[in-house]
């Protein structure tokens, strides 16, 4: 239970990245295609180091889940930048996959944390959503960029508003528990 509590903010900065990410790519909805990829890399870079850091601090239960979501999200983040000149459609399918393997990855995790932490839902409940977003993109592909943006930025934002409130109930659960 300490694990969990002390790195409360990990998830917390995942979350406000995931805000910020989804803020910049409503804003800017004629976004390029180069934009929204240096956007996502850094979105993706920043989430799969948090939840790669919080995974070597987790005990055995959440530990190879958030590596593996971790390790995605690194993976993601460095083919967005390797390849800047990627299609709409490639990107598409390296969001679709990188959501829907992460968003499984943060459900078991999710269930796995159920008997250590309270209202472990929001965790499972921004997987899910996830999972969602990825199936919605691989199922209308042709939706283009400017929907991919929009889909992108909207994601983000409830993605990132259920890891904060995940972070505060976290970090919350601490206090009450007397734990340091």
């Amino acid at each position: 239970m300490g694990d969990i509590s002390q790195s409360w903010w990990l998830l917390l900065i995942r979350g406000i990245a995931a805000v910020i990410f989804g803020i910049l790519a409503l804003i800017w909805p004629g976004i390029t295609l180069l934009v929204l990829v240096i956007f996502f890399g850094a979105y993706a870079l920043v989430s799969g180091v948090s939840a790669l850091f919080a995974g070597f601090r987790h005990g055995e239960r959440s530990r190879a889940w958030l590596i593996i979501s971790g390790i995605l999200g690194i993976l993601a983040g460095i083919v967005a930048f390797v390849w800047p000149g990627i299609t709409s459609l490639a990107l598409l399918y390296v969001v679709a996959f990188w959501a829907i393997l992460t968003g499984i990855a943060e459900i078991v995790a999710g269930v796995h944390l159920r008997k250590v932490i309270d209202n472990e839902w929001m965790f499972i409940v921004g997987g899910a959503l996830s999972v969602i977003f990825g199936l919605l993109l691989l199922i209308w592909p042709g939706a283009g960029l400017l929907s991919l943006v929009w889909l992108v930025g909207v994601f983000a934002i409830l993605y990132g508003i259920a890891t904060i409130s995940l972070a505060l109930r976290v970090k919350n659960f601490t206090s009450r528990a007397g734990m340091p």
